[in-house]
């Protein structure tokens, strides 16, 4: 089945939709980008990523196309064409087309817009949130501004890809020794009774997902310490887990070939991702 996919205004078969090869995100990965997750039919955090899409914008001084209300309007008309059940809506903004030059174009460039959905079945009954994530550690080689969602996705593909080189699912990025994030996720360890992870700030990324997870995880009275922490840490803890709006709450039971607690998913993460799933389907729109 051909999905319909939005490109600057317009809803079109994915096989009509084209953008133009001047496009700044396609020659400078001038561009940011959100990904919003479906459950029954519902966009899960909508207002989370629309905040989050502002703000990215913003650090890069790009003009925003649409309203949130259009926006909000698009996503859900896009799950309803696409029959979207369990899934994704992928939304992506450039800075348009022009003609090749480092420097920013005119204001009156207009931005680049473009959705689509991706059917994910059994997005919520996940069997790898079952039996747990294998990752290896990777020297993190991105740029300094994490903190904006941009298209720059390189050196995350390029660990992607040694996490499946080496048998394992996902790779955790170490800057200065310490863990900064997964490829396309943040990182979690838990020692006793204290769920650890680290601080905002422009190393990582302001987490849709993560800010969620954390304030559930206060509000049920568990331990939160947001600090950096070391790979031998991550080894050494009782559990290990990442979120994302892809994935939710996922533990990780193996970090480099060594297994993290007793090698299994713990009960916090196990908890975290139930809390999660309840509360945000609550919550969905």
């Amino acid at each position: 089945m051909t999905r319909t996919v939005y490109v600057n205004g317009q809803y079109l078969p994915e096989t009509e939709a084209t953008v133009s090869i001047f496009d700044r995100g396609f020659l400078f990965a001038d561009g940011v980008y959100e990904v919003t997750s479906v459950l029954g039919g519902k966009l899960l955090d909508f207002d989370g990523h629309a905040i989050r899409l502002q703000r990215s914008l913003d650090e890069l001084e790009m003009k925003n196309p649409i309203s949130k209300d259009d926006l909000l309007e698009v996503h859900r008309e896009l799950v309803r064409v696409n029959n979207i059940d369990e899934g994704l809506v992928y939304l992506q903004i450039t800075r348009g087309a022009a003609d090749r030059d480092f420097a920013y174009p005119a204001d009156d460039v207009a931005p680049t817009i473009v959705l689509f959905t991706q059917a994910k079945p059994g997005l919520a009954d996940s069997a790898k949130a079952k039996e747990g994530m294998k990752v290896i550690s990777i020297e993190d080689q991105r740029w300094g501004r994490r903190d904006i969602k941009t298209v720059q996705l390189l050196y995350p593909s390029m660990g992607k890809m040694a996490a499946k080189a080496a048998g394992a699912d996902d790779a955790w990025m170490i800057e200065d020794g310490h863990v900064t994030e997964g490829t396309s996720n943040n990182a979690y360890i838990v020692k006793g009774n204290t769920i650890i992870t680290r601080q905002l700030s422009n190393d990582i990324l302001h987490g849709i997902t993560r800010a969620a997870v954390l304030r559930f995880a206060k509000e049920a009275q568990m331990n939160v310490e947001e600090r950096a922490f070391t790979l031998q840490e991550a080894q050494n803890a009782d559990e290990a887990f990442i979120t994302s709006a892809s994935t939710f709450v996922m533990p990780v039971v193996e970090i480099d070939g060594v297994a993290v607690g007793r090698g299994v998913p713990g009960a916090v993460a196990a908890r975290l991702r139930e809390i999660y799933l309840d509360e945000s389907l609550k919550t969905a729109i």
